[in-house]
C-alpha cells in the first residue's frame, strides 16, 4: 500500500499511518482565497458529500466555491474500509421498531445509494479497484446467525436487495457460520475513489479551495458569508459537508454528529491456496452483527484488512492521530479467532479515520439556518450513501424539492436527541460483544466434545 514512509513503528512491528495506506497524498494542492470573494453556492468540506454535491451544482450550472481544510479526500474518504453497502447503520430488528413507517422508504434510499455510487465510479471513469461481489453480514455464534435470520426477513419485506446464506453453501470462511447477503455494490479502494472524485472536481467548473479551514458561516437574509483563512466567501446559500468535524462550526445543529474514530489493520500477503483453505472462496466484504461490528475483506494485493471492533470518541480537537496500540492488539486478536488457520499471519500496517454517528444511526439532512444546509451520510456508510446524499441535496438546491429519497432522511428541524456514543458505553459495548464471543466459543466447544462423530 502506500504513504507510509513518515510513520512509525507500533505494536508488534505493525507500520502505523497517520493518513491512510490505500492512496498516496495529492502534491498538486488547490490555492487557498485571498479577499473577498462571491458565489452562488459555497459548500464546506471536500469529502464525499461536498465533493458530490459541489460536482452536481456546477452540472445544474451554479458558480460553486468548495472549501477543504486539508485536501478534499483526506478525512474518513480515503480511510475508511471500501465497503460499498446498501445497508442502513444499525440492527434492522431496532429500526424496524423504532421507524416501521419510515423503513421502507430508508432502505430504498440506502438501495440507490449504492447503485448511485456504482454508477457514478463508471460515469467519471474512476480506477478504484471496484468488484461488484456484495456484501455479507455474517455470524459467528448460532444466537447470531438466528439473528440474521429474522434480519434478513425484515429486510426483505421492506423491500431491500437481500438474501439469507448458509456459510458454507456460500463460500464464507469456516468460522462463519452464514448470514444476510447484500447482493448490491461490493469492495474496493476508498483512497482511489477519494481521489478520483478529486480529480473530476478539479477538472470542473467549481472553484475549489484546500488548506483552507472554515472559521464560520454567518447566515442573513439573503445569504450567508463564510469567513475562511486569508478572506471571505459571500454566498447565496452554504451546505455543510463536514462529517465529524461538524461541531467544528457553531453554525452546524447541535449534537448532530458525534465523532467516532475507527481503525484498520492489513496483514502481510497470504498464499492464496492458503486463504482458500478458509473456506473463503468468494471475495465478498464480510462484516459480523456484534454490537460494535468487525469487517473483514480481501484486497487486490493478496493480503486481508480488518477493523472496527473497538471505537474512540473525543471531546477534543479531531486532529490526525495514528491508531493506539490496544485497539491494534484487539483487532489482530479478532482476526485470528476469526481465521484460525493463519495464526501465524503478522499484521503490517494500520490506520483509521474520523467518522460521523447521528444519534438515531441514521443520515439526515436538513437547513441548519436560513440559506445554511448540511448533509451527513455517514454511520459507517459513508462511502455509498454520502456521494448520493450531496448529489440529493445539490439537487434540491437546484430547483427539484421533489426526490422521495432525500424525503426519507430530511429533517424538518435540526434539531437531534442527546448521543449515547460516550467513552463509557462503547466500552460497554465491546465488553458485552467479548463476553458474547466467549459464551459462544464455550457452547461451540462443549457441542464439539460431545459430538458422537468426534
Amino acid at each position: 500500500m502506500h504513504d507510509m514512509a513518515a510513520s512509525g513503528a507500533g505494536f508488534a512491528g505493525v507500520t502505523y499511518s497517520a493518513f491512510s495506506g490505500w492512496a498516496d497524498r495529492p502534491t498538486d494542492f488547490a490555492p487557498m482565497p485571498e479577499g473577498e470573494l462571491t458565489c452562488d453556492i459555497a459548500v464546506v468540506g471536500g469529502g464525499y458529500a461536498g465533493m458530490a454535491a459541489a460536482l452536481r451544482l456546477a452540472e445544474h450550472g451554479a458558480d460553486v466555491v468548495l472549501l477543504e481544510s486539508g485536501f478534499c479526500g483526506w478525512g474518513g474518504s480515503s480511510r475508511n474500509a471500501g465497503y460499498l453497502s446498501n445497508a442502513l447503520a444499525g440492527d434492522p430488528q431496532l429500526l424496524n421498531t423504532l421507524y416501521a413507517r419510515r423503513l421502507p422508504g430508508l432502505v430504498r434510499y440506502a438501495d440507490e445509494a449504492a447503485r448511485f455510487t456504482e454508477r457514478l465510479i463508471g460515469r467519471l471513469a474512476i480506477d478504484c479497484d471496484y468488484e461488484p461481489t456484495g456484501n455479507v453480514i455474517a455470524a459467528v455464534s448460532p444466537g447470531q446467525l438466528r439473528r440474521t435470520e429474522r434480519n434478513a426477513a425484515i429486510l426483505r419485506r421492506a423491500g431491500a436487495d437481500v438474501e439469507f446464506v448458509e456459510g458454507r453453501g456460500f463460500g464464507l470462511p469456516h468460522t462463519f457460520l452464514g448470514g444476510v447477503f447484500e447482493r448490491a455494490g461490493g469492495l474496493l479502494n476508498p483512497g482511489k475513489f477519494a481521489l478520483g472524485l478529486r480529480a473530476a472536481l478539479l477538472a470542473s467548473d467549481v472553484r475549489t479551495y484546500e488548506r483552507t479551514t472554515v472559521r464560520a458561516v454567518e447566515p442573513h437574509a439573503s445569504g450567508a458569508v463564510v469567513h475562511v483563512t486569508g478572506g471571505r466567501v459571500h454566498a447565496e446559500r452554504v451546505v455543510l459537508a463536514t462529517n465529524a468535524y461538524s461541531r467544528d462550526l457553531a453554525i452546524a445543529p447541535r449534537r448532530m454528529v458525534t465523532p467516532v474514530w475507527t481503525s484498520l489493520v492489513e496483514t502481510e500477503p497470504i498464499a492464496p491456496e492458503r486463504l482458500a483453505a478458509t473456506g473463503w472462496t468468494r471475495r465478498t466484504g464480510i462484516i459480523t452483527p456484534h454490537t460494535i461490528l468487525e469487517n473483514y475483506r480481501p484486497t487486490p494485493h493478496g493480503t486481508i484488512m480488518f477493523g472496527t471492533r473497538r471505537l474512540r470518541t473525543t471531546r477534543g480537537p479531531l486532529g490526525a492521530r495514528e491508531p493506539d496500540d490496544a485497539v491494534v492488539a484487539d483487532l489482530l486478536r479478532g482476526f485470528h479467532e476469526r481465521f484460525p488457520s493463519l495464526g501465524d499471519v503478522a499484521a503490517r500496517r494500520a490506520w483509521g479515520g474520523w467518522i460521523a454517528m447521528t444519534s438515531s444511526l441514521l443520515p439526515v439532512a436538513g437547513e441548519a439556518a436560513k440559506n445554511v444546509f448540511y448533509a451527513i451520510g455517514c454511520n459507517g456508510h459513508g462511502l455509498a450513501q454520502s456521494p448520493y446524499l450531496g448529489t440529493l441535496l445539490a439537487d434540491r438546491l437546484a430547483g427539484d424539492r421533489t426526490h422521495e429519497d432525500l424525503a426519507a432522511v430530511w429533517r424538518p428541524r435540526p434539531r437531534f436527541a442527546p448521543s449515547v456514543l460516550s467513552t463509557p458505553t462503547l466500552h460497554a459495548a465491546w465488553t458485552l460483544d467479548r463476553i458474547s464471543d466467549r459464551v459462544a466459543h464455550r457452547v461451540h466447544r462443549r457441542r464439539t466434545l460431545s459430538s458422537p462423530n468426534r
